[in-house]
């Protein structure tokens, strides 16, 4: 696919949504400045994932000076200051961010983002059941780490420009929509429980709190939206039939299974989708810095705000590309989201 092609843009009435193919650095600074509201996005943890270079040896490269001597912890530290900082210049004053981070680097990221000049505001949590281990068996019962169940989501604002209500006035910016955000009633919390110990797999007991959420919205079922699963095949697949299947990879070790969307890190749609509505206004743009398969600009869309996406690596370029031309099909249609 041609440079040409690969930004891709789509848009009617409501929506409209483009994708980069580029170094999230270099296209940053290329933007100008206050021009988008809000950034929600899933940098690398620089942990290795399945031994891939963006999330390893290729941030050291990226911020090491001449004869110096970093850390991994340390690299990561600067490359998070370098890139949240052009977040904070083109995000509209009190714009938002959320950031996606791993339990034992996410330290790097918060402070990462706050030399990059933005305000930590707070910490979410996305609970999850099905995490895999990353660590092998030792002898006598014994192992190095243990399986994961969460992801911490960092959120920061960019400056306020005078008081949160001038901000608001003056940019649409500097609040979360927590209105919007409700369910039964109650103010959105930075984690949502799961259901209540007497629950069945068919019915949720008299009074579970996952079900009073689900009752008010049925169409989104919201009490997934902490404690929710990573997205299932079927909507990771969806868009890509065109694409070649390839064989998958489990923290480096070849699996079994076999995908046209090899990303490993895909988030569900439905924890994107109130991620995106909680900190953009509605219309507004969402800025994924790092695509990866596109999960951003999917709930961008689907909640009928504009994507502006970058991504670095061109086999993700393309997955981005048919899962957004997908999505964005749908929420054309006005169809509903199953």
């Amino acid at each position: 696919m041609s440079a040409a092609a690969k930004l891709a843009l789509y848009e009617d009435d409501t929506q409209a949504w483009g994708l980069i193919e580029g170094d999230a650095l270099a296209v940053l600074r290329a933007l100008p400045d206050a021009c988008v509201d809000a950034v929600v996005t899933d940098p690398p943890y620089g942990i290795g994932i399945t031994g891939e270079r963006w999330d390893g040896v290729g941030i050291r490269q990226a911020v090491r000076r001449a004869g110096e001597r970093l850390s991994a912890g340390e690299a990561l530290e600067r490359w998070m200051s370098l890139w949240a900082n052009e977040v904070g210049r083109v995000l509209k004053p009190g714009g938002h961010l959320l950031a996606f981070g791993s339990p034992r680097t996410f330290h790097r990221l918060v402070a990462g983002v706050e030399d990059g000049g933005m305000e930590v505001r707070d910490q979410l949590l996305w609970v999850y059941a099905q995490g895999t281990p990353k660590a092998h068996k030792l002898p006598g019962g014994l192992a190095s780490m243990l399986k994961p169940a969460y992801e911490p989501i960092l959120l920061a604002r960019a400056p306020l420009d005078g008081t949160t209500l001038r901000n608001l006035q003056e940019w649409g910016t500097g609040a979360l929509g927590t209105e919007a955000s409700r369910v039964n009633g109650y103010w959105p919390a930075n984690l949502t429980l799961s259901h209540a110990p007497d629950c069945t797999e068919a019915d949720c007991a008299e009074g579970c709190p996952a079900g009073l959420l689900d009752h008010v919205r049925p169409d989104l079922l919201p009490s997934r939206l902490f404690f929710n699963a990573k997205a299932s095949k079927a909507e990771r697949e969806a868009g890509c039939e065109e694409l070649p299947l390839r064989r998958d990879l489990i923290y480096s070790r070849p699996a079994l299974r076999v995908r046209r969307n090899i990303h490993p890190t895909v988030k569900p749609l439905t924890l994107m989708r109130w991620l995106v509505g909680l900190i953009t206004p509605p219309g507004g743009l969402v800025l994924d810095p790092f695509t990866g398969s596109g999960s951003t600009g999917a709930a961008a869309v689907l909640e009928g705000r504009q994507f502006l996406g970058i991504e670095r690596e061109g086999e993700y370029v393309d997955i981005a590309c048919a899962r957004l031309t997908h999505w964005a099909a749908i929420a054309a249609q006005k169809e509903v989201l199953p």
